[in-house]
């Protein structure tokens, strides 16, 4: 014990636990918070709402397609493509990954709709791939007979463009039902 100051008295228990919290991280004190004081998570929209949101949205990229199909088979046209066949693919292909990004951003927590959106966002993918490389084809730099040859056999979007349409009916028959 030092000389001229007061004899240490143990603190009371609560005070302890007091000093013991006060002494912790600012990071550690708001898991101290009685649960009480807690909001509870707000919840996510509900699956029919998120099925809705889903068919919006591909009910738009089905409706792009038709165009983005249009451009793509006016690559593979015999005979020089014109500028306007590349100003369509480039319009069209602004148009799809604007509807990837919205497809992405649509939330869903469902599993088997997380699946579908999983599912239309590499279909999208595929189309706008697709416009790419017709685009690569038909205004090649250096066109040689190899190149040629697979720019002719270009007549649109394919089988991909018919499973977004089959997954977006699907969908669809499925919102009905609820």
């Amino acid at each position: 014990m030092r000389t001229g100051t007061a004899p240490e008295v143990p603190a009371p228990r609560a005070a302890r636990w007091l000093l013991a919290v006060v002494r912790w991280p600012a990071v550690v004190r708001p898991l101290l918070r009685p649960l009480l004081c807690r909001r509870p998570a707000p919840a996510g929209p509900s699956r029919p709402d998120q099925l809705r949101a889903l068919v919006a949205v591909l009910d738009e990229a089905v409706a792009a397609q038709r165009p983005a199909d249009e451009a793509v088979a006016a690559c593979g046209e015999p005979g020089p493509v014109s500028r306007g066949s590349a100003r369509d693919c480039g319009q069209q292909s602004i148009a799809l990954h604007r509807l990837r990004a919205r497809l992405q951003d649509v939330g869903t927590t469902d599993p088997d709709l997380v699946a579908a959106q999983a599912r239309a966002a590499r279909l999208l993918a595929y189309d706008l791939w697709m416009l790419r490389a017709s685009l690569n084809l038909a205004f090649t730099v250096r066109p040689v007979d190899r190149t040629e040859a697979a720019r002719l056999r270009l007549n649109g979007l394919g089988r991909p463009a018919d499973d977004l349409r089959r997954l977006r009916d699907t969908l669809r028959a499925e919102l009905s039902e609820t």
